[in-house]
């Protein structure tokens, strides 16, 4: 960029941005990746390349004052003072120049991309404060340099441009790339990989993933039966393009990783592993450090062996990767409007986001979905739906949220379900009835039982182990109270116990066990089981339920294979802040499944779902008011209004515990564990490593669990352990409670807590 003209600075290699670099070649770093973004066409508007290349150019301009200088130039480390010093950002709006812009309406734009490019302030109150409370300063601090007069009007013009489209675009792209400058890392790696990738394969698409092909260019919304290859459709929308793939469990996510990654035979990215794919929820890390130490010998064979996780594990989490698989949260935090919270919304005004399992989402959590999809499209960006159903009510949010979305339904009259319906609680003896029958007829006898809730998984497990049908080692727990080690275990034995087929073959793998789980298995985890026996929750989850059962299609359904019991616990439905079923949603699912009674083939399903779970059906149900009701609230937000760290989109009431029994087994590895951990000089990678290991004796539980418990130590009503302190900020809380690999997490009543006087 020529200096002439550009602004009131003439030199800026003569100032230091950085102790190793001037203000001149940080700012000719941060275009370098300007172009880099430019070049891979997605800077799809001229005007925004030019006013965000002015603001890279002027960002750090501010840098030059006297006080900065004698800092950064110092052997010694030098602390900012704040009462002789102004935040650089401030400063930086003294030295730009009005001319240099076409108009002033350019000039504003760019300057509030700058004075906003650092939250170093309280509020964004307190930036314009400074910019008039302490213009004297300023000035003295540039004192060498002809400075922009600051007029009154300028925050007025700024405040008006805040959420400006084409604002958020420049103050976004100048933190993308001022990040990737300033830490030494590339702003975008290119896509060129993944149409090849997913051709290698040599599948012949079918009408689902054609239909993607076709419309790489288009909103789409695509609802498609089980099966039928909904992840290569994705991918496929995607193309060689930048790309999001969005689901609402790290189990499923993970698993999608390891179908791109770590097929033993079809990898679609098989090299350049920490350039291409990457995983984005909140155990990332951990993940990577896992698949280096099982794959080690697969990463040799991609040229991988070397493998930085951290430093991938930071790409993935700036956005410099192409394909990312991801949570929600990771993404949508951007509704809040926080302070830099462009630069995720303007990386995700040139990507394409694929949205999968959109169902499984509570109300808070599809307001924060839709309302962010409505505002990435607005910017650019496109959005490709595909799930299993979509309810009516939500088909119309989102056809309002992003105008002209497609939608293309993709069923067949298959028949995989033949369906009973029971207006009764779950019942032990029909499940034993159906075991004991197909035991004795040597036919497959792979039966799935999900029920609401944990405890409730635990009373129908206890019963069928207590009845003396079935063999202690065919009747297995799967929920979210395990630790994550044992959790992981019978992970992976619920996939193998769930196999359609032998091995590589077309012989159906016939086996006799019981498997009681929850909705924990809904999405996350590719299971074919025989038969199905399930609590009612809702219409939406029992297609997902169903979808375990049969799941290929190519078992008898002669016989009735999945029950339905419309009779749950009351105390689940929605009351005054407790329960998590909508009474309104379980009554009218339970109203259009009365008394089925025999086969219901894929369109019958989606039938049920489209005449019943309508906007005129649900809208004065709690679950569809409290959806409007955070629309609102998001919509009413104001810039910079709320901190980052405030954020909790997934309303986290929950804390990572050891059980007791746990922690008194293995004391001595926890506690060595924990000593190692704690050492000093450790190296980050392996005090990872250890962490990743002690998580293994660890679980999530309700913080009223924690919070009762405490109480019950502070009146010496309870055993006490202390706390395990993990470095400086982080405590593992041991937990009285009832532990074992069986049954899992269970509280103790009060009468079974181990007081303290009697041990």
């Amino acid at each position: 960029m020529n200096d002439e003209g550009e602004g009131k600075m003439k030199n800026p290699e003569d100032y230091q941005a950085k102790p190793d670099k001037t203000i001149k070649e940080h700012s000719l770093e941060l275009i370098d990746e300007l172009d880099r973004l430019n070049n891979l066409g997605y800077i799809k508007n001229d005007q925004i390349y030019e006013l965000t290349k002015k603001a890279c150019w002027y960002h750090d301009f501010g840098k030059a004052n006297k006080e900065f200088q004698k800092r950064v130039m110092s052997e010694k480390k030098i602390r900012m003072s704040l009462e002789r010093e102004v935040f650089h950002n401030i400063l930086s709006v003294f030295l730009i120049q009005p001319d240099a812009f076409e108009s002033k309406d350019d000039y504003y734009k760019v300057t509030q991309a700058i004075l906003f490019h650092h939250d170093y302030a309280e509020s964004y109150e307190d930036v314009y404060d400074q910019l008039k409370s302490r213009k004297e300063l300023c000035t003295a601090l540039l004192n060498e340099f002809p400075l922009v007069p600051i007029k009154n009007r300028l925050q007025l013009e700024l405040i008006k441009r805040i959420e400006d489209d084409q604002v958020v675009k420049i103050k976004g792209l100048l933190h993308k790339c001022d990040y990737s400058a300033s830490g030494g890392f590339v702003a975008e790696y290119p896509n060129d990989f993944l149409e090849s990738g997913l051709e290698n394969l040599g599948y012949d698409w079918n009408d689902l993933q054609k239909f993607c092909i076709d419309h790489r260019n288009e909103n789409i919304i695509a609802v498609a039966q089980t099966g039928m290859g909904k992840t290569e459709a994705g991918l496929l929308w995607i193309g060689n393009y930048k790309g999001y793939f969005v689901l609402p469990l790290r189990t499923a996510i993970n698993a999608i990783y390891q179908r791109i990654v770590g097929d033993e035979t079809k990898k679609i990215v098989s090299e350049k592993l920490d350039e291409r794919v990457a995983l984005l929820h909140s155990s990332s890390l951990s993940y990577y450090l896992e698949m280096a130490e099982k794959n080690k010998k697969e990463l040799v064979e991609m040229g991988m062996d070397g493998i930085d996780v951290e430093e991938y594990q930071k790409r993935g989490h700036q956005h410099s990767i192409p394909l990312n698989i991801s949570t929600m949260d990771q993404l949508f935090d951007f509704v809040f409007k926080y302070q830099g919270y462009e630069l995720k919304l303007a990386t995700l005004s040139y990507s394409k986001i694929v949205v999968d399992e959109i169902q499984m989402y509570d109300s808070d959590l599809l307001a924060y979905l839709i309302m962010g999809l409505k505002r990435i499209c607005e910017l650019g960006g496109q959005v490709a739906i595909l799930t299993a159903t979509l309810a009516p009510f939500v088909e119309d949010e989102l056809k309002m949220a992003i105008p002209g979305i497609i939608k293309q339904g993709f069923y067949d009259n298959s028949l995989r379900h033949n369906l009973k319906v029971k207006d009764e609680e779950i019942c032990i003896d029909d499940i034993l009835a159906h075991y004991t029958a197909n035991k004795d007829s040597g036919i497959g006898n792979k039966i799935l039982v999900i029920c609401n809730t944990v405890k409730k998984s635990q009373e129908v497990y206890e019963k069928l182990r207590q009845s003396g049908k079935v063999e202690n080692d065919e009747v297995f727990l799967l929920h979210s109270k395990f630790t994550r080690g044992d959790r992981a275990k019978k992970e992976e034995a619920i996939k193998n116990f769930g196999k359609t087929y032998v091995g590589d073959s077309h012989e159906i793998d016939v086996r006799n066990g019981i498997w009681v789980s929850t909705s924990l298995v809904e999405a996350s985890l590719d299971i074919d089981f025989d038969y199905l026996f399930t609590e009612l929750q809702d219409l939406n989850s029992l297609l997902q339920r169903l979808g375990r059962c049969n799941r290929k299609g190519v078992k008898s359904i002669d016989q009735t294979n999945c029950y339905v019991y419309t009779v749950i616990n009351e105390k689940l439905f929605i009351i005054n802040g407790h329960g998590f079923i909508d009474s309104d949603i379980f009554n009218i699912s339970k109203a259009a499944l009365s008394q089925w009674d025999g086969p219901i083939s894929e369109k019958q399903k989606l039938t049920l779902i489209n005449d019943n779970l309508t906007t005129e059906k649900l809208k004065k149900s709690n679950y569809y008011k409290a959806y409007k009701s955070k629309c609102d609230w998001i919509a009413s937000i104001a810039a910079y209004t709320i901190k980052q760290k405030e954020i909790d989109l997934r309303h986290i009431f929950s804390e990572e515990i050891i059980p007791s029994p746990i922690f008194e087994r293995y004391r001595d590895k926890i506690t060595k564990l924990v000593e190692q951990i704690n050492q000093p000089n450790m190296e980050r990678k392996e005090k990872l490593r250890l962490k990743e290991l002690l998580y293994q004796y660890t679980l999530s539980v309700e913080k009223y669990h924690v919070t009762n418990y405490e109480k019950a130590k502070f009146k010496g009503e309870a055993l006490t352990f202390e706390p395990l302190r993990i470095g400086k900020f982080e405590t593992i809380q041991v937990l009285e409670c009832s532990y074992d690999e069986s049954l899992g997490f269970r509280k103790l009543e009060k009468s079974q807590i181990r007081n303290p006087e009697f041990l």
